[in-house]
């Protein structure tokens, strides 16, 4: 199984549950045993690589800035991609410059996705049971890249994959076992950085540090 091959279940959930106007958005970065797997929620209008007329790559956080914060604080992403991303606005980002950018995140051996691939207009919330059609998916995907350590974000991303209640704000930098097809994956559970997450960056990047010392 590849990437490339889930990528046509994705598009059908997207008729189900996205905005029929926007495509799916899928994954990037190191797809080869990378260090992290950074899961994230879903994609909204904003990714600018959504509109359907957009010929590149596919990948999370493509047209935005806030995200891209986390990740230089972090250490995994060079100056001169960040400060580009910081300098330009989102539509200006082209189908080449995305590529540099997860060039750069390929570089630093990390992977980025979403639990749920359904763009949405906005930042509306989804009910567990759309994020649930997806989380076998999700599985594969950490099958297929084999992650040092998968890093969730916020309460209803963690609490779906690892398939119990999770509080980020209860078990920071607690290590989860987590087991797919009988191979233990490690996983950790974090405050969302972005949106109405964002004022809770500084407690994400301290867990991340964390995390990334640990592996």
């Amino acid at each position: 199984m590849k990437l490339e091959e889930l990528q046509k279940e994705y598009d059908k959930l997207q008729i189900q549950y996205g905005a029929k106007e926007l495509d799916s958005i899928y994954n990037g970065g190191c797809i080869k045993n990378p260090d992290i797997c950074f899961v994230f929620m879903n994609p909204t209008g904003r990714n600018i690589a959504a509109n359907k007329a957009w010929k590149g790559i596919k990948s999370p956080w493509i047209g935005t800035k806030n995200i891209w914060d986390l990740f230089y604080s972090l250490n995994l992403m060079d100056e001169e991609i960040y400060s580009k991303i910081k300098k330009i606005k989102g539509n200006e980002w082209t189908e080449e410059f995305a590529k540099e950018v997860y060039k750069d995140v390929e570089k630093h051996k990390y992977f980025i996705t979403n639990l749920g691939k359904c763009t949405q207009i906005d930042a509306r919330e989804l009910q567990n049971s759309v994020y649930e059609k997806y989380l076998d998916l999700l599985k594969q995907e950490i099958e297929i890249v084999n992650p040092k350590v998968v890093v969730l974000f916020g309460n209803q991303v963690s609490s779906i994959v690892l398939e119990q209640k999770i509080s980020v704000s209860q078990c920071r930098k607690k290590l989860f076992k987590h087991k797919i097809n009988n191979k233990e994956y490690n996983f950790y559970a974090v405050y969302y950085p972005v949106g109405n997450g964002r004022f809770n960056i500084d407690k994400s990047i301290e867990d991340i540090k964390y995390i990334m010392n640990n592996i």
